[in-house]
């Protein structure tokens, strides 16, 4: 920034200038563009000065902002951990209330609606003194209720309440195991066994098929051998013959997930029998599906058909029993749309077909 004309000089100019002399003109000159040199400086200086006060207004908002999002962050974690304890209370409390006989039934219904909810439930209700045995005891009473049917629907809705609580325990890797070596799945295969069609006793079906499909949702090769060596198959093919279509759809998909495992689709093909039990309802269902164009059935038949299909003694059979709605057009219509099941079945033909 140029320093301002001392007094002295600024007198010698208007001097000068009032003289009207040559070299007053050139001073002036030169003052003016000093002066505008100095005006723009200082002009560009106070811009300067401005900007900075900006930024420094806006970092200030900016911290500011920040420091109430994290205090806003603080009190909400700080409420989520409230909620959680209180929810953690809430759940020690029910498991506690299992074991008053007047406070069970509430209690069953309210866990059974926090499953999905909380994590390590199934945890919980293992390793609480009693639980299990309530659980199994629930299931029991029920037991003289099923021949002749004399199933209630709050009898049901009391029963398939426990077994969703079952079902959570066979849903955790950790608890899995445990309830599998206790032998639990077979405390269920009696409501697999029945024949009524009233709501009751289909709510009781599809609810143990439940429990049956969290064992094998995982792959596991001991819930397999367990399953075949309790004669699982022949309960689902009766559900897969008479069930709802929910409940058909459960117990396919069970039998898929058997059939997967190569000890399942070794078991499955040992013997004509079991052979020819699996295909003749397998065949029986495409034969409904002809009508019903159900996809969600349809592609667990599908996946059963290809899995038998890479058996070579299935192979063979399987040319000659292949339903001919499979070979045609008959469901070219579901599956456009679904473009897997397609392929599986597009497979399947050449794996019986050649080409």
């Amino acid at each position: 920034m140029q320093p301002p004309l001392p007094s002295s000089s600024q007198s010698s100019l208007t001097n000068a200038l009032q003289s009207g002399s040559g070299s007053g003109m050139r001073y002036n000159t030169m003052l003016q563009q000093q002066l505008q040199q100095q005006n723009s400086m200082q002009a560009h200086d106070s811009r300067y000065e401005y900007t900075n006060y900006q930024n420094l207004v806006l970092a200030n908002q900016n911290l500011m902002q920040q420091q109430q999002l994290q205090q806003a962050k603080k009190i909400n974690s700080d409420q989520l951990a409230q909620r959680s304890l209180q929810a953690e209370e809430r759940i020690y409390a029910l498991i506690l209330d299992l074991m008053n006989p007047n406070l069970r039934e509430q209690a069953l219904l309210e866990l059974s609606k926090k499953r999905e909810m909380y994590d390590d439930l199934a945890i919980i209700l293992w390793h609480s003194y009693g639980v299990v045995s309530i659980l199994l005891q629930e299931i029991i009473s029920v037991y003289p209720l099923l021949s002749p049917p004399a199933l209630t629907a709050v009898a049901s809705n009391r029963v398939c309440n426990a077994l969703a609580l079952l079902q959570c325990i066979a849903s955790h890797s950790a608890t899995r195991p445990l309830l599998l070596n206790a032998h639990i799945p077979l405390f269920l295969y009696p409501f697999l066994n029945t024949t009524s069609k009233t709501r009751a006793f289909e709510y009781l079906r599809l609810t143990s098929l439940g429990v049956i499909g969290a064992f094998v949702k995982n792959d596991n090769a001991e819930v397999i051998n367990f399953l075949l060596s309790t004669e699982i198959i022949p309960l689902c093919l009766r559900t897969m013959e008479n069930g709802s279509e929910l409940s058909r759809t459960v117990a396919i998909f069970i039998v898929q997930k058997i059939l997967m495992d190569d000890a399942g689709l070794v078991y499955i093909c040992q013997t004509y029998e079991r052979f020819y039990a699996v295909t003749t309802v397998l065949n029986d269902m495409v034969s409904q599906l002809a009508e019903t164009q159900s996809i969600r059935l349809l592609k667990h038949v599908i996946r059963c058909y290809l899995r038998l299909s890479e058996n070579p003694r299935a192979r063979e059979a399987l040319r000659q029993c292949l339903p001919d709605e499979l070979r045609d057009a008959t469901f070219a219509g579901i599956l456009r749309d679904d473009i897997t099941s397609q392929r599986y079945l597009n497979q399947l033909l050449i794996n019986l077909l050649g080409n």
